[in-house]
């Protein structure tokens, strides 16, 4: 019997084991065939597509090409040109290395590849289908590579299945086509999908090919960023804060040419920006890193987009330094105006000189303008008695008390009226907690602050806030099995999300309001391949909207509900869940749709609320099928137990 059971696997097998870190969906084969041509030497690259990549990714470049020899020699795994020995690793100046791109690509589509080196009379083609070698022969071509992938994981029905719309496959290419030229702003780019160009760029500069990429207005919302040390030298841009956006912020990161993520370096350079826009904001930036090859590790993660600095700490001041100096050139940082052309003069203080009197105030209390009997004497109310003035009091009576007449009017009946608020919050309370327990939920509604209130102590307990707000973002009331703790953004996103998903279930939609001024918003190319595709679904939640041209839409109306906020920062929230959710259709949009929507019109963190409104998000919140969790899984509420309370006040 043998008991041997370790094999070595085949190449095809290793190779498909492989593809899967490196080809996720057809963009990863985009990048890695964009990035090749660039370590070719190729200042035009052209990306042609079929169904979104799905059928065909073709890539273009008039690179040095390859021989014969090298093309076959190409699709094996771990062969490069890029290093020869591991200490190249700390050195590197081309994108790719470890050799993996052709041979994953290869193990999961087909691939019929013309090459070409300058100075050839002849080319050569290769035909490939599951790493396997079909043909290879002498071809006329064009100097340079011309690459075609058709049917993408053909014969993995299982990944296939797993791709998404064709709509969200071509935002993800065109999201990874935005970092690519961006990165390589000496290259001329077109992409073509379906005999469509999409993009048809020219050499230019940085921050040209931004406008190319995101539309002119950006230019003007831009402030340049440049900064040099012997570790590291900066340079980009970053948006202005009053044109920081709550979502589609453009963000990237650059480093010798590369694209990459990293978290650490993003919440230095935001946090530059606490004090100037709000919490739930972001602000643009492209910034650009050139460091030692030998200081960073790229070789950590398949996709090569992640990133290690051995002088990251420094390298986060300096940036953080460079972003300051550049909110505080443009005036963003409330910067002191030393203009004194018309300032007032101020005199300089004297301590011996005389003080003079504060004057009084004289005025009529006994006034009507209605009564005609002779007005009494005027009374000199002296300055050292403050009177508050109310809130939403007119100016012009600012700092006068209340005349004799009105301080003998009647008060108003409002401890009926809060009486009976407080019986609407009850039933409503009681019915969900009726709810709740035939739902057998796990959570129990809040009760009153006294458990069961008597009839002789029910308006006592009234006037005792059953709600209080914990730093502008929790609400805090009594529960039968101790204290919860509410998180008033994400408990309103969810009643929201039901509330929508409801009515666009029953086909009713939201009620929508025309625009005085229509408003316009230019979105990425990535962002308005997404739109379109859900445009015909938007009237259901009250947007009109119309097609300009040039990735930019005209919002004629907007849902009418008093909580919708900025329609284009809504348009931008629904977009966003749509791209995530790779659903188009009208049935499976109902659910993108909707959380798009609460999640733009819920209130947010740091928002102030009154006991009425509290109240009411605590038993609109227990009417929801899962109140215990948000759209997104996440938590919306936590209960502190007696016994967790008691064991603080425990003597240890």
């Amino acid at each position: 019997m043998n008991s041997d059971v370790i094999k070595l696997l085949p190449d095809s097998v290793a190779n498909q084991i492989a593809a899967g870190e490196v080809i996720q969906r057809p963009a990863s084969v985009i990048k890695e065939l964009v990035e090749n041509a660039i370590d070719a030497g190729a200042d035009e690259i052209t990306i042609i597509l079929k169904d979104a990549g799905r059928t065909l990714i073709q890539v273009i470049d008039n690179g040095c090409g390859m021989s014969p020899a090298d093309a076959r020699m190409a699709f094996e795994r771990h062969a490069t040109s890029k290093i020869s020995q591991a200490s190249d690793l700390f050195g590197l100046h081309t994108m790719g290395f470890r050799g993996e791109a052709l041979p994953s690509i290869a193990a999961v589509a087909q691939i019929d590849m013309r090459t070409m080196r300058h100075g050839d009379p002849v080319g050569t083609r290769i035909c490939l289908a599951e790493s396997k070698f079909e043909s290879q022969e002498p071809a006329t071509c064009t100097p340079g590579t011309n690459l075609m992938v058709k049917n993408i994981f053909f014969h993995m029905p299982a990944r296939r299945k797993f791709l998404k719309k064709d709509t969200v496959e071509l935002s993800h290419i065109m999201r990874e086509f935005e970092r690519q030229a961006l990165v390589n702003t000496n290259v001329a780019f077109t992409l073509i999908n379906n005999d469509v160009t999409l993009h048809k760029f020219l050499k230019g500069s940085f921050k040209q090919r931004i406008t190319d990429l995101f539309g002119n207005a950006l230019e003007s919302q831009l402030a340049s960023v440049a900064t040099e040390t012997s570790l590291v030298k900066i340079s980009g841009f970053t948006g202005m804060p009053r044109f920081a956006r709550k979502r589609g912020a453009h963000q990237f990161f650059f480093v010798n040419g590369r694209n990459m993520r990293h978290p650490f370096f993003h919440k230095s350079l935001t946090s530059c920006y606490e004090q100037l826009i709000s919490a739930d904001s972001q602000p643009c930036y492209f910034i650009n890193f050139e460091v030692d090859p030998s200081t960073i590790d790229v070789n950590i993660h398949p996709q090569k987009n992640e990133i290690k600095f051995e002088h990251e700490l420094a390298i986060r001041q300096i940036l953080m330094a460079a972003v300051k100096e550049t909110l505080g050139r443009v005036h963003a940082a409330g910067a002191i105006d030393f203009d004194v052309d018309d300032a007032p003069d101020i005199p300089i203080f004297d301590p011996s000189a005389a003080v003079a009197d504060t004057p009084g105030v004289e005025f009529d209390p006994g006034y009507n303008p209605f009564d005609e009997s002779p007005a009494d004497t005027p009374v000199s109310i002296p300055p050292a008695m403050p009177v508050r003035r109310p809130s939403g009091s007119n100016s012009g009576t600012a700092g006068l008390r209340p005349s004799a007449s009105q301080s003998r009017a009647p008060m108003q009946d409002w401890e009926k009226l809060y009486e009976n608020f407080s019986r609407e919050r009850d039933n409503s309370i009681a019915g969900a907690r009726s709810s709740s327990m035939n739902d057998n939920s796990d959570i129990t509604p809040p009760e009153d602050l006294f458990g069961d209130i008597t009839e002789n102590t029910a308006t006592a307990a009234r006037n005792i806030p059953t709600c209080l707000q914990l730093r502008s973002r929790y609400i805090v009331t009594p529960s039968h099995g101790g204290l919860m703790l509410i998180d008033q953004h994400r408990a309103h996103i969810r009643i929201l999300f039901d509330r929508y998903s409801a009515s666009l279930a029953l086909g009713n939609g939201l009620p929508s309001q025309k625009l005085i001024f229509p408003e316009s918003i230019t979105l990425s190319p990535s962002e308005n391949a997404v739109l379109s595709a859900i445009a015909d679904s938007l009237p259901q939640l009250g947007f009109d909207i119309s097609f300009l041209g040039d990735n930019t839409w005209a919002i004629n109306g907007a849902p009418s509900l008093p909580a919708t906020g900025n329609p284009a920062d809504t348009l931008r929230s629904i977009i966003e869940e749509a791209a995530e959710s790779g659903t188009s259709s009208a049935a499976d949009i109902t659910a993108p749709l909707a959380k798009g929507m609460a999640h733009a019109t819920a209130i947010r963190a740091g928002d102030v609320l009154s006991s009425e409104e509290m109240d009411s998000i605590v038993a609109d919140l227990f009417r929801c099928t899962s109140p215990a969790i948000d759209p997104d899984g996440l938590k919306t509420l936590n209960i502190i137990s007696t016994e967790e309370i008691a064991a603080l006040f425990t003597v240890k």
